[in-house]
């Protein structure tokens, strides 16, 4: 998975239907599961524009989206965005995506 920037992140919605922007932080032990479970979930739909991010760096992006904890991921879908704070499995992550 790539880092984005919040630039990033709105030339992908720009450009795709389907974008996932996970947001963690380093030192935060959940975030490093949900890593582990991106990291399958990229290779299972390798084609989804998927990037992620440091939240410690991205205070607008917090702000814009009213981000409340890590792990988070945002699901754009042709425009409206989704959180997901509870990644339960790598099969509910995976259904959440494939649409």
């Amino acid at each position: 998975m790539k880092e984005w920037t919040t630039e990033d992140w709105v030339q992908q919605q720009e450009q795709h239907s389907l974008v996932a922007f996970y947001l963690y932080t380093p030192m935060c032990g959940t975030c490093a599961v949900a890593s582990k479970m991106m990291d399958v979930i990229e290779e299972l739909l390798p084609d989804l524009p998927l990037g992620k991010a440091n939240i410690n760096y991205l205070e607008t992006l917090v702000m814009d989206y009213q981000i409340e904890s890590v792990p988070c991921l945002l699901i754009s879908e042709k425009g409206n965005v989704e959180k997901v704070y509870a990644f339960q499995s790598v099969p509910f992550l995976y259904e959440k995506l494939k649409k």
